[in-house]
């Protein structure tokens, strides 16, 4: 994906990660935790142009929950019409979570599969092994799941390489470029623009950068022929100082930005054509 994509008008995908398991309502009341909560944003965000929804499971008391994954999953499909439910493998849990994602009834169409482990913040450091990862991996082409290959840095990017090499993948591949603090790549144009260079072939990339650096680094994915994911497990504010009213409004926001710059948007139906999930 280049510059010569967004000239020749590709698609955008634009995904939407409502809650993740760091932040709470406690960073921001308007965060969706319950089942019914995230699968009415995810409803909502749909309407404007989503078509791939990833997503996280949090329990009763707002607490990361893998086991809750097939309760969101399970919402989202009676709110929802035809979005594309993305399930994490990935956040601090070990394996024997991690695994959930792609184990709820029915599979998911996607799931995220993290390249490497990752330190976000002081006491969240992630443990995840080759061994797990294409472990995953194997699972995931044997159900016929989508992979989207999670790149926090120029390491993870490497390991995708890697997992292209040993057979584990089928084309096109779908890799996430992640910006931010702590071990993720560092966010700036300039790194982002490296990452592209360095994709390997047949690769469709998504940019996810944290905080403020959202809104300037996905335009710049637009830019470059990629796609975008926004949403508030990444950033949970509009702009400075003011916290997102809702994962909608920054979905909306996004997708104006698409259609400005004279991309369109991808159907979920598209998004499938063009991630080869057809």
């Amino acid at each position: 994906m280049t510059y010569d994509d967004y000239l020749d008008g590709t698609n955008v995908i634009l995904t939407v990660a409502t809650t993740g398991g760091v932040h709470g309502k406690d960073a921001n009341p308007n965060l969706p935790e319950q089942p019914e909560e995230i699968a009415r944003d995810i409803r909502e965000c749909e309407k404007l142009g989503a078509s791939i929804a990833h997503v996280h499971g949090r329990d009763e008391f707002g607490e990361n929950s893998a086991e809750r994954l097939q309760d969101v999953n399970d919402a989202i499909r009676e709110h929802c019409e035809d979005i594309i439910i993305q399930n994490t493998t990935g956040g601090q849990s070990a394996y024997d979570e991690r695994v959930r994602g792609i184990r709820t009834d029915p599979a998911p169409e996607m799931a995220s599969l993290d390249m490497g482990p990752f330190n976000r913040q002081q006491h969240i450091i992630t443990e995840h092994t080759r061994h797990n990862i294409e472990s995953l991996a194997r699972e995931m082409r044997e159900k016929g799941i989508k992979p989207e290959l999670e790149a926090f840095n120029n390491g993870h990017l490497n390991e995708s390489h890697r997992l292209i090499e040993l057979g584990l993948l089928e084309k096109p591949y779908y890799i996430n470029l992640i910006f931010g603090g702590g071990t993720f790549s560092m966010p700036s144009p300039r790194n982002l623009l490296n990452l592209v260079d360095n994709l390997p072939d047949h690769a469709e990339f998504n940019v996810l950068a944290t905080g403020k650096h959202q809104l300037p680094l996905t335009t710049m994915a637009v830019l470059l022929g990629g796609h975008v994911r926004v949403g508030m497990e990444d950033n949970l504010y509009f702009d400075r100082g003011r916290p997102a009213e809702s994962n909608a409004q920054l979905v909306e926001r996004s997708a104006a930005i698409i259609e400005h710059l004279g991309r369109e948007i991808a159907t979920p139906t598209e998004a499938r054509t063009i991630l080869g999930m057809n």
